[in-house]
């Protein structure tokens, strides 16, 4: 239903009806936000992200095929607009070296957290997730949180599907050596060592 009505306003804006792109802003303005929000760290960049990528969509709408869904789309400029803006402002860049996982640990880690109340949890998650570099960060978000397939993670981004799954591997590894350095520590003394 949602991909009929997109159709339907988007029909609309391109036969004169500009007034009806503001379903189209009002229906994703939020998922833009978040996206270029959680690949900049920064609210002012975000909001101007998610202008110019309501702006861009609106004075390229007639080029859209509807091969993909509009989100999808409008994903795709967003990704792109925040990638020129990181690195615009290079001062962003979190390197992190991957460690070896133990693997043990995993299982420590799951019981660990399950004793976090889900608010505190949520609030360790979102840390961690900010110390990956943006393009991991926006996989992990976009596949995770969004629930978007490898298909329209791929049409966003522009990488094949292994160079993605590739991508999405290494990014989860690298988030649990985060997760791993940033939570055990705080776990251990807040609940000591069993």
């Amino acid at each position: 239903m949602k991909l009929t009505n997109d159709q339907y306003y988007i029909q609309k804006v391109l036969t004169g009806y500009a007034n009806s792109f503001a379903y189209l802003v009002d229906s994703y303005k939020d998922m833009i936000f978040t996206l270029a929000f959680k690949m900049t760290k920064n609210r002012e960049e975000a909001e101007e992200i998610c202008q110019d990528t309501f702006i861009k969509a609106y004075q390229n709408l007639n080029k859209f095929q509807g091969d993909s869904k509009f989100s999808t789309w409008l994903y795709s400029i967003a990704y792109n607009a925040s990638l020129d803006a990181i690195k615009k402002n290079k001062k962003h860049n979190n390197t992190l070296e991957i460690n070896e996982i133990n693997y043990h640990k995993i299982a420590s880690f799951d019981s660990a957290l399950q004793q976090i109340e889900q608010k505190e949890r949520a609030k360790i998650m979102d840390n961690c997730l900010l110390k990956l570099p943006e393009d991991e960060r926006s996989i992990i978000w976009m596949f995770y949180y969004d629930e978007l397939s490898l298909k329209e993670i791929c049409d966003i981004t522009l990488l094949s599907e292994s160079n993605l799954k590739v991508k999405l591997h290494r990014a989860r590894k690298r988030l649990l050596t985060i997760v791993e350095t940033t939570v055990e520590p705080e776990i251990i003394s807040h609940y000591g060592r069993k």
